[in-house]
């Protein structure tokens, strides 16, 4: 709920108490209903189907993720880093509008739905409104972007140690209950400073950091990789796949027009711009709510698969999950595929949308790529993997998975 004050509102958030949102341009983009749609897309897609209390939304995220940047530049300007107002508005603006672009059940559908990455579909949003505001938001692109030479400030929104990071992992847990995502975010912001125009951590808060990047390990696993949470987003996924296969063949499915839209437009990077304002006028208007009608429709469908997989998401019927470090054999995969066969529900040509193969992988930190940089007492910087004793989880861990109908085990 948003409360009046002098020169803004304040909303009142469960993880951080109240946030204070100035009037001005940040305040008419949250009111703006491009940014409103994320009140309907859930932060964390089905893992509610595993921990209830999981239904907080984008829109939270980017209010949260917001408010730790507003927090970040007074800590920044307090150690003597020079930001002006435009830069500080743009960063701010930047963080806000990083997930605009995410669709239904966020990453869940990426890809599936629309072969456009998220932070692609934030770009043309952002430029949509750039347009719609005057221009106003020409910096926060660049910044977005990392068109602008303060590296430091696109590092806040995205890199290894960013505002949205830091906020998904407290949100997360918060809403979740799994109190290993805990950080100390507060600590790690007032250790965050400034170093040629890179942003930098001061020594003492190494530990912090420690901690901040065992508990993104430990929350990938626990969560965002639940096994259950993996099978109903497969579930989900396949029953999108077969709906699209059904239409291409002619067959006329019931759903939400917005929604029928990128059903019969094969839309992608390529063509993005060309279609961009009919893109986002019908994404703007597309959210969980349009999926969860099109799959209670889809349970009374004539096709087999498709109401199979309808019901099972709609009811939580879902599908068994098995986990290993090693790829299934092909003598597993055939003994799976004969006893779904066995249960005579399904034409054999589609046993691929019921046997459901794959790998996921996970690294909580990269040293490829804008390493997290400790700043030490002598002026010395090291890179976070040189910095620590601490075994500094880089290493990327692959599981393999195989997914199928519970009925035939």
């Amino acid at each position: 709920m948003a409360q009046k004050s002098a020169k803004g509102k304040i909303f009142n958030d469960p993880v951080y108490g109240f946030i204070f949102v100035p009037y001005g341009i940040i305040f008419d983009l949250i009111e703006h209903h491009f940014f409103q749609r994320l009140r309907r897309i859930k932060q964390v897609s089905l893992t509610h189907y595993v921990y209830p209390g999981a239904l907080h939304t984008r829109f939270h995220h980017a209010l949260g993720a917001f408010h730790l940047m507003t927090q970040t530049i007074e800590i920044l300007r307090n150690k003597g880093v020079d930001i002006n107002e435009a830069e500080a508005e743009a960063v701010s603006i930047a963080i806000l509008l990083h997930d605009i672009g995410h669709g239904p059940f966020s990453h869940t559908l990426e890809n599936t739905l629309i072969n456009i990455h998220h932070e692609d579909l934030s770009t043309l949003f952002m430029n949509r409104l750039n347009e719609e505001f005057g221009g106003a938001l020409d910096l926060a692109i660049e910044i977005f972007n990392d068109d602008y030479p303060r590296h430091f400030l696109h590092q806040l929104v995205s890199g290894q140690l960013d505002m949205d990071r830091l906020d998904y992992l407290n949100r997360d847990s918060f809403f979740t209950g799994v109190y290993e995502g805990v950080v100390g975010y507060d600590r790690i912001l007032k250790m965050l400073s400034v170093h040629q125009d890179e942003l930098v951590v001061e020594q003492k808060g190494i530990y912090s950091i420690e901690k901040f990047l065992i508990a993104r390990r430990l929350m990938y696993w626990q969560v965002y990789l639940h096994k259950t949470v993996l099978a109903a987003e497969q579930m989900l996924i396949k029953a999108i796949l077969r709906a699209k296969e059904l239409i291409r063949n002619g067959a006329a499915l019931p759903m939400p027009h917005n929604l029928a839209y990128f059903f019969h437009k094969d839309l992608n990077e390529d063509n993005a711009e060309t279609y961009r304002d009919e893109l986002l006028d019908h994404f703007a208007v597309l959210d969980d709510f349009d999926i969860i009608y099109a799959l209670k429709l889809w349970t009374k469908s004539e096709d087999e698969v498709l109401s199979y997989l309808s019901k099972g998401l709609i009811n939580r019927r879902l599908f068994r999950m098995e986990l290993q470090n090693e790829p299934f054999s092909e003598k597993d995969l055939q003994s799976v595929r004969q006893r779904i066969q066995n249960m005579k529900l399904f034409p054999a040509d589609t046993i691929h949308y019921l046997l459901i193969k794959g790998k996921e992988t996970n690294s909580a930190y990269s040293t490829s790529k804008d390493e997290i940089k400790i700043l030490f007492k002598n002026g010395s910087i090291l890179p976070m993997s040189e910095s620590t004793d601490f075994d500094v989880p880089s290493k990327i861990t692959t599981k393999y998975f195989l997914c199928y109908p519970k009925e035939a085990i």
